[in-house]
């Protein structure tokens, strides 16, 4: 039903971009705004991945400087059957992760070291498999497809001024100032009504990959509480890249609005313990342990993690991430 529904929204989206093109009367003015915004997003969709990590400062870590953490995306990686992305760690007190990456085969998962503090080894589980998530089903063209025809529309609304004045256009001037105005609201409205589908999504499938749907919701909540509490400067810095993290590192939402790029915590919450039931996909179910293998900030966490330019050494070692649909662990990171 997310498919169906992200179908109906990208197909609304598209025939807005059309009506626009209408309106203006002529294809001409249509085809160089669709070709310009599209090769704008294919550079993005190349080049998004650098561009993001270098936003946010990214440090890219192994299984020297993390053992952990890359021994517990790898296991996730393998039950999602998917291919080991790189992985990222991103000196920041506020807890928030993100996936980018144009393909499977050329994607990474960062995580904030606030985000490896705060959470238990479980919980940091659960949202690393919300990520790879996001790479299985292909989320990065997804949004990018979305992307190309809102920014076509936006340039179609910004030449109404110009070339609104025609016999397509049976309001006139008020059809042209509709036009720079209802357009773009719309298309960011469509948009964005994409971006908290492909979060619902995300979510259900990073349950089924690490098999335990309240590890992942477990650690929405504190990651909701932590967003509300710690300022994140590079976020700040670069609001564009915001639908990209599990929680809206810029503000906590109250509710799934218009305007939102993330749904309702507490609503994702809901959903994903509809999951612990037999009935509505027979996961295993636990709660997971609180601060399981916690060490002290400052010593680096159980996964290894950066501070400046240099890269802490692991302390500890998590429990284990089950293959998807198993009942019991199977041993330290599968």
């Amino acid at each position: 039903m997310n498919y169906v529904r992200t179908g109906m929204l990208l197909a609304a989206m598209t025939a807005l971009f059309m009506g626009l093109g209408y309106m203006l009367g002529g294809t001409g003015g249509m085809m160089i705004a669709f070709a310009v915004a599209a090769a704008m997003n294919v550079f993005s969709y190349w080049n998004s991945d650098k561009m993001v990590l270098r936003m946010h400062h990214a440090q890219e870590v192994d299984e020297r400087t993390a053992p952990d953490l890359h021994r517990m995306v790898r296991q996730l990686a393998h039950n999602a059957d998917l291919p080991m992305p790189k992985v990222y760690i991103i000196n920041n007190p506020q807890p928030n992760a993100f996936a980018t990456g144009r393909n499977p085969q050329n994607a990474a998962v960062a995580a904030t070291t606030g985000l490896l503090d705060m959470l238990s080894p479980e919980e940091v589980a659960g949202v690393m498999a919300h990520e790879l998530a996001h790479i299985k089903n292909h989320d990065t063209l997804i949004m990018t497809i979305t992307a190309t025809i809102a920014g076509a529309i936006s340039m179609l609304a910004n030449f109404a001024l110009f070339f609104g004045n025609n016999r397509n256009n049976p309001l006139g001037i008020v059809g042209v100032i509709l036009m720079m105005i209802v357009a773009p609201l719309a298309a960011s409205i469509v948009q964005m009504a994409i971006s908290r589908t492909r979060e619902y999504a995300a979510d259900r499938m990073g349950a089924q990959i690490c098999g335990e749907p309240m590890w992942l919701a477990s650690a929405l909540s504190k990651i909701a509480g932590g967003v509300k509490r710690v300022h994140n400067q590079d976020a700040e810095n670069n609001p564009a890249t915001a639908h990209m993290f599990i929680i809206n590192p810029l503000s906590g939402e109250r509710m799934d609005n218009l305007f939102s790029t993330h749904p309702n915590t507490e609503n994702r919450i809901a959903e994903l313990k509809k999951l612990t039931s037999g009935s509505n996909g027979g996961f295993g179910m636990a709660q997971p342990e609180r601060n399981a293998g916690y060490q002290d900030p400052a010593a680096g966490g159980p996964w290894g993690g950066v501070s400046g330019n240099s890269v802490r050494e692991p302390r500890g070692r998590g429990p284990s991430v089950p293959p998807a649909g198993s009942s019991r662990p199977k041993g330290p990171w599968g």
